[in-house]
């Protein structure tokens, strides 16, 4: 699940790979991209994250979220945004989310508390850049 898909780039780049994406856009989102996302032969949705997704528990392998909690900072916790996560995906899941460094840096840590194992890594932007990437491996 790609929980702010844009314009479907990260489905896109996995076309290659016998896998399903689900294009996840902001129910406010400036752009209606959710067109071009089906243009480009792949399936995808509005959300709200600060509700409970439409599907069953643990339905997914891999969620990646860029600029999420970000996006969600006024709206909703960031524990309400972890614990949908927690909620629709498989046991021994990963979880990839990229944001700025002061966001990651929280969710790194209420993550940790939910016994959610993390590492912060540098984005391609290089090390003094103040996106992040943080992986996040689900099994014990």
């Amino acid at each position: 699940m790609d929980m702010n898909a844009g314009i479907g780039g990260f489905a896109a780049a996995l076309t290659q790979y016998p896998v399903w994406v689900m294009n996840v856009l902001p129910y406010d989102a400036k752009q209606n991209n959710l067109s071009i996302v089906y243009d480009r032969g792949l399936i995808g949705t509005y959300m709200n994250w600060c509700e409970a997704f439409s599907t069953y528990p643990r339905t997914y392998d891999l969620i990646h979220a860029h600029g999420v909690f970000s996006m969600y900072m006024d709206k909703c916790s960031i524990l309400d945004i972890l614990l949908e996560m927690h909620r629709i995906l498989r046991p021994e899941g990963a979880v990839i989310i990229r944001d700025h460094v002061d966001t990651i840096v929280a969710v790194k840590g209420i993550a940790e508390k939910m016994r959610w194992n993390g590492r912060v890594l540098h984005s391609e932007n290089g090390a003094f850049h103040p996106e992040k990437i943080l992986l996040i491996d689900t099994s014990d």
